[in-house]
């Protein structure tokens, strides 16, 4: 099928449509980068400016006409730093959505470097064993990951961009030159807001460096017609002290004047110096001595991502840094990971079984997050066992998951803090934070991991499997299969016949079926927690 991929950055947006197959291959059909300035204006007041906005959405109706004029069946937008920060960001994503069709999804910072990585690395030359640092220079935020060929082993983000900087430090209209006092004092700043990257990064032994985004490829322009004589080709590499000639002539321009320079992008020449700046300070900072410029951007990591999540029969799953992402929090937060396993694996037979007896329309992907929910739903005890559903959600709402957008997190989040006591309610904060079509999801999902968490109330395992069957109109029924006495299970259970009502208009009768087997099938598709790594 043909997939849109799109990138709503802080100064540009990004289409990239591919016609992928079913075994994992593609052809990219167009690449299309529009600037639409989201975040001008916006760091002084959190707020994105309503031209900014227009503009944005404009683009992204014709962006998305555009996409379904290569017979784009499928599309993949993502937000990042300037629609993160912003507290009217729901107006936008609501625009967004109303007037050009397309449902964004936010995506945190860490995040935002990871699809960086899986982008840039997909186009770069390392070899097996080579450690690269990959920079990112945005409009609102600087994304530095430190990674192999095959994994990345840190990812950070800083709110430092070139928009950003430019709004601090830069008056609207300023088209003289930059004075050297003034270079200086933004190195300073710079300098202070890179000191832990600096730190982490420097104890890591780096093979190479690759620059991304709009800052370095610019930058690399100029550089080529200087020192190559010719424009920029794939992978080309320039010196420290090349870029920082380049940076420093640059700053030194008056505007109209910068904007002649061979290579110079028509819509960065007052941009070009700030984000120079921050490359100047961060190379010399790390003694990196040279730096491959590279094409790849986060929209290219949307498309590896999508790949990866490719079966040979043409399904997607959800594998690789959503699982561990997962794994990792609930073993930071010492969770008892026999039960995540049980309750998770009960969770998703109630859901498969209700979707067959016809309680529900939900997919693979609200069963992935339902998993999900039922692996992280203690996560809370490492704080306190009291009102651990609520810490719970904290942990999970905060702990910036890798491979999640945000509306996926607060799903996973929201249906963890449900798991238990009370039934999510508009006048619950957390519930009320979603969009309508979450707030059904959660209220499914919440049941499902409500029950599976009561039928291993014990912890013993003595339900080794559950199944929901329609019974009539008005009831269903609760099939719990045990291998010995689970009258805690089926008092726990009953309990949450009232919820169930509400969330399917179904009454629910529990009955219990003997089993001779000593624990859950075996699913080869899931992962057994206490093993994986």
């Amino acid at each position: 099928m043909n997939v849109a991929f799109i990138d709503l950055g802080t100064n540009s947006m990004r289409l990239l449509v591919a016609r992928v197959d079913p075994h994992g291959s593609y052809s990219v059909l167009t690449q299309q980068k529009e600037n639409i300035r989201l975040g001008e204006g916006e760091f002084a007041t959190d707020e994105l400016q309503p031209e900014a906005m227009d503009r944005t959405v404009l683009v992204a109706r014709r962006f998305a006409e555009m996409a379904a004029s290569f017979g784009a069946t499928h599309t993949v937008a993502v937000a990042t730093s300037a629609t993160r920060e912003a507290v009217n960001q729901k107006e936008l994503l609501d625009r967004l959505r109303d007037e050009a069709g397309l449902e964004v999804r936010v995506i945190s910072g860490r995040e935002e470097a990871r699809l960086i990585y899986l982008g840039v690395v997909s186009g770069a030359r390392l070899e097996s064993g080579q450690c690269a640092l990959f920079v990112d220079i945005g409009g609102g935020s600087t994304e530095i990951i430190v990674g192999d060929r095959d994994q990345h082993r840190y990812l950070d983000t800083l709110k430092l961009g070139t928009i950003r900087l430019a709004n601090l430090y830069f008056l609207p209209g300023d088209t003289s030159p930059l004075a050297p006092d003034r270079y200086r004092l933004i190195e300073r700043f710079v300098r202070a807001q890179l000191v832990r990257t600096v730190q982490r990064v420097r104890e890591f032994e780096i093979d190479l460096a690759l620059g991304s985004s709009g800052t370095f490829v610019t930058l690399g322009e100029i550089a080529a017609r200087e020192f190559l004589g010719r424009p920029l080709e794939k992978n080309d590499s320039f010196t420290r002290q090349q870029l920082r000639g380049v940076i420093a002539t640059l700053a030194g321009l008056p505007m109209e004047q910068r904007m002649r320079v061979p290579g110079m992008s028509a819509n960065r020449g007052d941009l070009i110096v700030p984000g120079g700046i921050i490359v100047d300070v961060l190379l010399q900072e790390l003694g990196i001595d040279r730096v491959t410029i590279s094409d790849r951007t986060l929209r290219d990591g949307l498309l590896m991502e999508h790949l990866s999540r490719i079966e040979p029969q043409g399904e997607l799953v959800q594998l690789g840094f959503r699982e561990q992402s997962v794994l990792r929090l609930a073993r930071r937060c010492r969770v008892d990971l026999e039960h995540a396993q049980r309750v998770r694996d009960v969770a998703v037979q109630l859901f498969d079984s209700a979707r067959e007896a016809g309680l529900h329309d939900l997919g693979a992907l609200e069963r992935e997050l339902l998993e999900h929910g039922a692996v992280l739903h203690d996560v809370g005890t490492f704080l306190s066992y009291t009102n651990h559903r609520l810490h719970s959600y904290y942990f999970i709402r905060n702990a910036e998951l890798l491979g999640f957008d945000d509306t996926e997190i607060a799903v996973v989040a929201a249906t963890a803090m449900f798991h238990k006591k009370t039934y999510p309610r508009k006048r619950h904060a957390e519930f009320a934070a979603l969009d309508k079509r979450s707030q059904r999801i959660v209220r499914i999902l919440c049941v499902f991991l409500r029950l599976a968490e009561s039928l291993n109330r014990s912890h013993s395992g003595v339900v080794c499997e559950a199944r929901i069957v329609r019974l009539d109109d008005d009831s269903a029924e609760l099939v719990m299969g045990a291998r010995g006495d689970c009258e805690l299970e089926l008092w726990s259970v009953e309990g949450h016949a009232k919820a169930f009502r509400r969330s399917f208009g179904l009454s629910m009768a529990v009955r219990v079926a003997p089993q001779p087997r000593e624990d859950i099938p075996a699913d080869p598709d899931r992962v057994r927690l206490d093993t994986a790594r």
